[in-house]
């Protein structure tokens, strides 16, 4: 059933856009709380209900985990009786969450695109058309739709020669999740330009569909008034706006890990597709399907790397095949810089989440190998990873991508979709 919002509705969303100020956090803390009890976990979903205040960066939904809880000033009074009172363990990370945001958001002074600072959509997408230019023998424009708020989802094809299978990444689908745009962004460059062998040879013989940002709305909000925003624009009710993109999609949907308050970050919309941006990356992608071996989605943060699915930490289609490929990929990651990544099925490894990307490809399109990525870090900065640490996440990120490419070529897993894809190349010549 279509969801009908009232003209009112609509009207006072747009009002308070055009009024809305930047939210800063001055003095907003963040704390890690870990949940041994019961009677944790239901303190802590029941903050996660009632809101008041309270963000959580890490949502609390299962026992021996821990919740990242962001902290007005105003609260921290009730919540350190609410610590006292229940006996949580509650550990400060950040004492000025607006001091980092101010770290993060400094520019670099060298011209031009580069990753020594992240970028807002216009900059992205004046970027995406200058190697259009520069490229246009391997580049192609492609769009998937266009958002709630009109902004076009787009991204470019990069392929040297036809009959490739073809890989797709994904990034920005949460949009506070900055890193994650960064990193797609820069593996797309270096495909362009590295002349490192290992880098062109997944270059030249992969087709590369790439989203830097796919939840465009979301992520010029965060621009703009709310750092901490996670879900698209679209308002669902008279106070609510925004769906959980990643809980959006028509695969097991609602199965766990996902809201019907939409109030709540976890919002998973009304029906499947609800939302334009999931609904319009959903037919793009049904339209190169049988072309793709690969599937990378890009979050963060927690440094995981997982396999589908979120909806039970059972091990369905090819886990086990797959498992051998993430932990050979980690260990390539940790090379580096020494970063470590734990690997496993979404459900076992971070919490049920269901009704997402990764899942919808996988569950109903079969594609051998699928991934999603939790980037750096593992709580310090949790989704404000400072600028500097751009280049080291992208390279150790990149260096995982080309054994799981690698990996998935000694196993076989490439050849039957790249030959659809050159029967698919001969059909458009005829």
């Amino acid at each position: 059933m279509k969801l009908v919002i009232p003209l009112f509705a609509v009207l006072l969303a747009a009002t308070s856009v055009a009024l809305a100020e930047k939210a800063r956090f001055d003095n907003y803390r963040l704390y890690r709380i870990q949940i041994d009890s019961v009677q944790n976990l239901e303190v802590l979903q029941a903050i996660e209900q009632l809101r008041e205040g309270y963000t959580f960066w890490a949502e609390p939904v299962q026992l021996n985990s821990h919740a990242d809880l962001v902290v007005p000033p105003h609260k921290f009074a009730e919540f350190g009786e609410l610590v006292e009172r229940h006996g949580l363990r509650a550990e400060l990370t950040v004492t000025d969450l607006q001091k980092l945001f101010n770290d993060e958001q400094r520019k670099s002074k060298r011209e031009g695109f580069e990753w020594e600072n992240y970028h807002d959509l216009e900059e992205i997408y004046s970027w995406l058309d200058e190697l259009l230019v520069q490229y246009p023998e391997v580049l192609t424009p492609i769009t998937a739709g266009t958002s709630y708020e009109g902004r076009p989802i787009r991204g470019v094809k990069v392929s040297y020669k036809a009959g490739n299978a073809g890989v797709i990444m994904e990034g920005t689908i949460h949009s506070r999740e900055w890193i994650s745009c960064a990193t797609v962004t820069w593996i797309l460059n270096q495909l362009l330009t590295s002349t490192d062998p290992q880098i062109r040879n997944i270059a030249e013989n992969y087709d590369w569909h790439f989203f830097p940002v796919a939840n465009p709305d979301g992520y010029v909000y965060t621009r703009t008034t709310n750092r901490a925003w996670r879900k698209t624009r679209k308002p669902h009710n008279i106070l609510c706006v925004g769906a959980d993109p990643n809980r959006n999609w028509d695969y097991k949907f609602m199965q766990g890990g996902a809201s019907s308050n939409p109030c709540t970050d976890t919002f998973a919309g009304p029906e499947p597709f609800s939302e334009d941006e999931t609904r319009g990356l959903s037919e793009y992608i049904t339209s190169v399907a049988s072309t793709v071996s690969t599937y990378l989605d890009f979050h963060a943060y927690s440094q995981l790397l997982m396999l589908p699915y979120g909806h039970t930490p059972e091990h369905l289609d090819n886990y086990d095949e797959m498992l051998e490929v993430a932990k050979k990929a980690a260990d390539k990651l940790k090379e580096r810089y020494g970063t470590e990544y734990k690997v496993g099925n979404i459900a076992e490894i971070i919490y049920i989440a269901s009704g997402s990307s990764l899942d919808w490809v996988k569950g109903n399109y079969q594609t051998p190998i699928a991934f999603a990525y939790e980037l750096r870090d593992t709580g310090r900065y949790g989704f404000v990873l400072p600028p500097e640490q751009i280049v080291p996440t992208a390279e150790e990120t990149l260096d995982s991508v080309i054994v799981i490419l690698e990996e998935g070529e000694r196993l076989g897993l490439h050849q039957p979709f790249a030959e659809a894809a050159a029967k698919k190349a001969a059909n458009r010549l005829e």
